[in-house]
Formats: C-alpha cells, structure tokens, sequence
C-alpha cells in the first residue's frame, strides 16, 4: 500500500466515524490496521515489536535489522527497562 492509498483508507474512515456510520473502536481498528498495512510493505526494513517492562512494551518501529530495532526503540524511549524484539510478520 502506498502512502496515498493509506491516507485515503484513514480519510474514508474518519469520514465514516464523522457522520455516524461507526463508532470510535471500530474506526480505531480500521486506521490501526491501514496503518500496519503501510509499515509492513516496505521491502528494504521490517517490522519489530518490542516486549518488555514499561513503555517499551508493544511497540513497533521499522528497520533493518533485529539490532537497528532496539536502537530506535532506545531513542524513542528515554531510560526503557530491559526488552526484546521480534519481527512481525507480515
């Protein structure tokens, strides 16, 4: 999906969500999900998840390697307690 399709997808869901025709889940589902769809068809890097204490849990960056991973989870976190990553499957 590229990143006009995306924003159309989430442009059709918010539009959806303002005139009633669904509720806030079930629009949150759907942008979560047009928003996985867009990071995970990017063919050079993957997607990581993060498990771990605190906020790092559940995060999920893109890179290229299971290394380049936890360096980017380390920025965008300040002081993150111990985690692990694993790629998400696509």
């Amino acid at each position: 999906m590229d990143r006009i399709s995306a924003l159309r997808n989430i442009e059709d869901a918010l539009s959806e969500f303002e005139a009633g025709e669904a509720d806030l889940a079930a629009t949150e589902r759907r942008v979560r999900g047009v928003l996985r769809t867009y990071a995970t068809s990017f063919e050079e890097q993957d997607a990581y998840r993060a498990s771990g204490e605190g906020t790092v849990d559940g995060l999920v960056v893109l890179a290229p390697s299971p290394k380049a991973a936890r360096e980017r989870l380390r920025e965008l976190v300040s002081d993150p307690d111990p985690f692990d990553v694993e790629r998400v499957d696509r």
